[in-house]
């Protein structure tokens, strides 16, 4: 017997950066900012089987989307001014790649952290930004 699928209130939407550029779109369940992997789904709901393993060290950010479609207009800048959650923040990846937000537990020490949007009308939720693959986070 196959086992049901999973529910699609309990899955977000989300992009997944690698550090190669690539970007997948799709939806997770379960994820804990502890764990090495995760598993994304192409579709909801999803059967359990359907999902690829995902791993950490293979990505730069996960964003935490409205939808999955986006806005390709819509920029995220450092100067809107709508601070929700913690200190202002721009993070600096490897690749030269700059994204400013808000955060509130910022540690170098651990695997991530997330961050949130500042501009008001920013389709991420939420980012999780891999702490390996950044260059610098600078407090604004």
């Amino acid at each position: 017997m196959a086992p049901a699928p999973i529910s699609a209130d309990k899955m977000n939407r989300a992009v997944v950066a690698f550090l190669n550029g690539r970007r997948l779109k799709g939806y997770i369940f379960n994820f804990s900012a502890a764990k090495e992997s995760f598993r994304l789904f192409p579709a909801e709901p999803a059967q359990e089987k359907s999902g690829s393993d995902i791993f950490m060290k293979d990505l730069k950010a996960i964003f935490f989307v409205k939808d999955l479609e986006g806005d390709p207009e819509n920029s995220e800048t450092r100067g809107e001014d709508r601070p929700i959650h913690g200190r202002k923040i721009v993070v600096t990846f490897n690749d030269g790649e700059e994204l400013s937000g808000t955060t509130e537990a910022y540690s170098p020490q651990k695997l991530g952290f997330f961050m949130f949007p500042v501009g008001k009308n920013s389709n991420n939720l939420r980012v999780f930004v891999i702490n390996r693959n950044v260059r610098q986070v600078k407090r604004v």
